[in-house]
């Protein structure tokens, strides 16, 4: 990677990649892209930023070709919860802009890297370690968006030689921006309502495991793939990734280490409920380990002393 185009850059993941990216490559190589401006305060606009739809395929090509851009990350989409409240408007945005940067990768010729997730799982997905490859059969449009794009990822590699790469993302824990309609948001949520109130009434059950990541290994995930040797990759662009599984109380209970008399009640909310109900317990990710070398280095107890060190900071927080 020399010259990064990233859609979606103010995103929840967006956001800090974008960071990240910088921080390695160089501040003038990485184009942060959204469909609006960052406020003026943003880091966003410490590097290369344009306004870009991405439903525009013209324009993206033409930001592509005037940077020489040699790898598109490709962030862009709805989220499961908000997905579902739009569901035409969810398929227009993940598969309309994937079209659109699958197309502008090939015509350019660049290195190519989209998100999946663990949405991409559905009821008749083994839920215990779950594999690699099995089934899929989600039954929402976010996780429907995220299967056909693994496929059109994969025929973009198999027809046109298009270089694809991809992870399948667990919930996603950072302290940078704020989450973006998951179904895994309870669990940044959580550390805001528990420095600010003492308390958090989760919509997600009891005894409700999902997997998770903390933003730091997300961010090392996609560029140890994306630096990968390209002969190595089986999978190429749906990897099982994650670092841990939780349930509420867990990490309430960790939570409640560092803040004594922290308190969780429930409020379960049907919709979120149900999707995290056909989603794995926990995955296999030893693919990604044999093929490219993945690793983590947090797990729930030091991602938590980290989130409420970092939060407490950002919040201007010391009572807690």
């Amino acid at each position: 990677m020399k010259k990064i185009l990233i859609t979606g850059a103010m995103g929840q993941l967006g956001s800090e990649l974008t960071t990240a990216l910088r921080a390695q490559y160089g501040t003038d190589n990485v184009i942060g892209t959204d469909i609006r401006r960052p406020d003026e305060s943003s880091p966003l606009l410490a590097g290369p930023f344009e306004i870009l739809d991405v439903l525009d395929g013209k324009t993206m090509g033409e930001i592509v070709k005037k940077e020489k851009v040699d790898t598109i990350i490709h962030l862009a989409a709805l989220l499961s919860a908000t997905a579902e409240r739009n569901p035409k408007f969810a398929w227009d945005i993940n598969m309309g802009g994937l079209v659109n940067a699958l197309e502008v990768a090939r015509e350019f010729n660049t290195q190519f890297f989209t998100p999946s997730s663990i949405g991409a799982f559905g009821p008749s997905t083994p839920k215990k370690n779950t594999p690699q490859d099995t089934i899929q059969r989600p039954t929402t449009i976010y996780g429907v968006t995220k299967v056909a794009g693994e496929l059109l990822c994969d025929y973009y590699f198999e027809k046109f030689g298009v270089d694809t790469r991809g992870v399948r993302f667990p919930g996603l824990i950072g302290y940078v921006t704020p989450p973006g309609g998951g179904t895994t948001d309870y669990a940044v949520d959580i550390y805001y309502d528990a420095l600010k109130k003492g308390s958090y009434e989760s919509y997600i059950d009891k005894g409700t495991f999902m997997d998770m990541m903390y933003m730091p290994d997300a961010l090392d995930a996609i560029i140890q793939l994306m630096e990968a040797d390209p002969s190595k990759l089986i999978h190429r662009n749906a990897f099982n990734i994650s670092a841990m599984s939780f349930d509420p109380e867990m990490i309430a209970a960790e939570i409640g280490k560092h803040i004594p008399g922290f308190k969780m009640s429930y409020n379960v909310d049907p919709v979120r409920q149900g999707i995290a109900n056909n989603w794995p317990d926990n995955i296999d990710y030893s693919a990604a380990i044999a093929e490219w070398g993945f690793k983590t280095n947090y797990n729930l107890e030091t991602m938590t002393a980290d989130m409420l060190e970092k939060l407490r900071i950002k919040l201007g927080i010391t009572d807690r």
